[in-house]
Formats: structure tokens, sequence, C-alpha cells
């Protein structure tokens, strides 16, 4: 019995059925770069997030807190709204006394930073989404062409054979897996890191307003 040798199914399936397999090949390998870039993009800012979340509570001075954040780096997502929302808070303090009204003005520049951790948390993530839901239809592509070619081998064939519809049979299920193969991967990575997401912008607003009600306590005893 002949073992499977995906290989030579290759090299014996069509040019353009070849082509589709090469292009969902060529997806699959980007998705799981993409998903092993963000999985350590995700675990290292949870990290962050959480060293220097215990570092805030723990501090007594804010300010210092921002000359150590000044020179630290990277920062995590965290770390970038408190240091954002204190320079606005300090270049205020500068001008003028602070009134509450004021704070407005920190409470937009830590909405404008979530906004920009927004777009880095979703990095690259519609390119999974794109792949997981495209890849089928190539796939499908090709097992499509690989049917026709099953059924031109048999009206070409004197006798009704399997040896007649093997080639085209077989380039149309490896298109399928392929197709399958890129798509399921991409489509669970996108589900998790969106998620994800959503999980480090609401931890972000909350300690956005966490933070905003520290300044507030500090102008209204002065």
């Amino acid at each position: 019995m002949n073992e499977l040798n995906l290989i030579q199914m290759f090299l014996d399936a069509t040019i353009v059925v070849q082509l589709v397999m090469i292009i969902l090949l060529f997806a699959s390998i980007i998705s799981w770069i993409v998903i092993f870039e963000r999985r350590q993009f995700f675990q290292s800012l949870q990290k962050k997030n959480i060293s220097f979340n215990k570092v805030f509570w723990e501090s007594k001075d804010l300010e210092v807190l921002l000359e150590i954040s000044a020179t630290s780096n990277p920062l995590g997502s965290e770390q970038r709204v408190f240091k954002d929302a204190m320079v606005e808070f300090s270049r205020l303090k500068e001008d003028s006394a602070i009134s509450i009204e004021d704070l407005e003005s920190v409470k937009r520049s830590i909405k404008v930073r979530i906004a920009k951790e927004e777009d880095e948390f979703n990095k690259h993530l519609q390119m999974l989404a794109n792949i997981g839901s495209v890849s089928p239809y190539v796939g499908l592509f090709g097992t499509v062409l690989g049917i026709v070619n099953s059924f031109i081998g048999l009206s070409d064939a004197t006798q009704a054979t399997i040896n007649a519809v093997a080639p085209g049979i077989s380039e149309a299920l490896i298109a399928t897996a392929l197709g399958l193969f890129a798509a399921i991967p991409a489509l669970i990575a996108y589900n998790r890191y969106v998620s994800l997401a959503d999980a480090q912008i609401k931890h972000l607003l909350i300690f956005g307003e966490e933070l905003v009600s520290i300044l507030y306590r500090e102008v209204t005893r002065k």
C-alpha cells in the first residue's frame, strides 16, 4: 500500500491548484507569526501592568512615580496612561492653581492615550480575521478545480477507474484541508486576542477613573 506523500500529491496537482495551495500555506505561516507575536505582546503587557499597578498603589507620591516613569523603558499600557495624565496635570499646576474643571483636560489626555493603546492592542488582528474568513473560500476554489480535473480525467479515460479520478480528488481534498488549516487557528486566535484587548481597555478605563479620583482629592484638599 502506497504511503500518503503530500509533497508528491502537491507536485502532481495542476498549476492553478498548486498556486492555491501555496497561497493557503503562506497565509497559514503569516497567521502563526501574528499569533505568536500577539501572544508575546499580551503576556509582556500583563506582566508590566501588574508590576506597575503594585508600585502605583504602594506609592505615596505620584510626582516621584512620574519621574520614575519618565526614565523607565519600555512602559506598560497602564504606566503610559499614568504618565500622560500626570504630565498634563503637572503642566496645569505650573500655569496656575488647578480647579476641578481643569481635570477635564486630564481626562481627555487619558482618553487619547487609551485610544492609542487600543490601536496597539488590535494591531494585526484584522489580518487574522481576513485569513480566517477568506481561507476556506480559497480552499473551496481549489476543491472545485480538483473535482473538475477529476471529471476531465474520467472523460479522457477509456475505463472508469479510481486511477482516473484519484489525482483530481487528491488535490481537491488537500486544498480543502489547507483552507481549514489556515482558517481555524486564525479565527480562534482572533477571538481570543479581541477578548484580551477588550479586557485591557476596560482595565485602563477603570484605572483612568481611579487616577482622576485621586487627583480630584488632591485638588479639593488645597
